[in-house]
């Protein structure tokens, strides 16, 4: 090769790989973006869509004996959290909501439990409702937060008390991921349609979705989470955490998930310890079997509860 088509030779090879660089930074921000800045759903259209429902009682919230708590995250910002105590009872259940949703959407939650006997705390995710925080991370900070709230309410019940969680999608996967740390303060999970891994989910969204089917995507993802929020896609498994799990969990999906597969829940299932209990809804599409089959949903929880003697004992309205 002559000297000045090796100078061309390498000027364009400098070219081109200074624009597969630039490409790749847009694309892995652009990626980045949209799950640390996942578009949410407005608050005043969950409340809506509750109330139409029937999912939301605005006559009962209102009345309801119940208390607005600031609490501290170990991140670094407040979360919003609400006591819901419509019974004299020292059983309690935190309900930790799904992604783009709010604590609004976990109060039909905690009439069911109330129905149970338990009284409940609703919080809102960091970046979701009214709790600060930038960005959304499907379960990384977000179950340091639930360690937070959990270990607020068991200040306030005291170590007698018996303390649910209750989380949907994300936040099933924040439960599983908060139960199987060492300092967890819980006595049992409830874990409706939970992804396994994280780097997993993304990987199905994004074969199903667009064009792309192999992992760079995931790397290029990983590199800019990183730098940009501190964490790597593949700290977001559950089904790392669930081994380490020792307290009761309860296991629901849809059949008809074709957002979070039924086969992630399974595959948890399998991997959690005694005891554990799964219920597979032939009905209802991602989040959406306790909206399709609610009679059932009551039901199975109850049974869990009774098989692990979680139940309370008689319970009178709070004065």
């Amino acid at each position: 090769m002559s000297p000045k088509k090796k100078h061309r030779f390498v000027w364009a090879t400098g070219i081109l790989a200074g624009v597969s660089a630039a490409v790749g930074s847009a694309a892995g921000f652009i990626a980045t973006n949209r799950l640390m800045y996942m578009k949410k759903k407005e608050d005043d259209f969950i409340r809506q869509r509750e109330i139409t429902a029937k999912r939301f009682d605005e006559g009962w919230f209102e009345s309801v004996a119940k208390h607005e708590r600031w609490v501290d995250s170990p991140n670094g910002y407040r979360l919003k959290a609400i006591l819901l105590e419509p019974l004299q009872t020292d059983h309690y259940v935190v309900i930790s909501h799904g992604v783009t949703e709010n604590k609004i959407n976990s109060v039909k939650y905690a009439r069911m439990f109330e129905r149970l006997g338990f009284n409940s705390v609703i919080y809102d995710h960091r970046r979701h409702g009214d709790s600060e925080g930038k960005t959304t991370s499907f379960g990384h900070y977000e179950k340091t937060d639930l360690s937070a709230v959990v270990g607020e309410l068991r200040k306030y019940t005291g170590e007698e008390a018996v303390i649910g969680v209750h989380g949907e999608s994300m936040g099933a996967a924040t439960t599983l991921l908060y139960a199987g740390l060492p300092d967890e303060q819980a006595d049992f999970f409830i874990a409706d349609c939970p992804f396994s891994d994280f780097t997993e989910q993304v990987l199905y969204i994004l074969r199903r979705d667009t064009p792309l089917r192999s992992r760079l995507a995931i790397r290029l993802a990983n590199i800019f989470l990183r730098v940009r929020d501190g964490y790597t896609l593949s700290l977001v498994s559950p089904r790392l955490s669930a081994p380490d799990i020792r307290k009761p969990v309860l296991f629901i999906h849809s059949l008809e998930d074709d957002f979070i597969l039924p086969d992630m829940t399974r595959e948890l299932y399998t991997l959690t310890p005694e005891p554990k209990s799964i219920r597979l809804f032939e009905k209802g599409g991602h989040a959406q079997s306790y909206n399709e089959n609610p009679a059932e949903y009551e039901k199975t929880v109850r049974e869990f509860l009774e098989e692990n003697e979680l139940l309370p004992g008689k319970n009178v309205p709070a004065s």
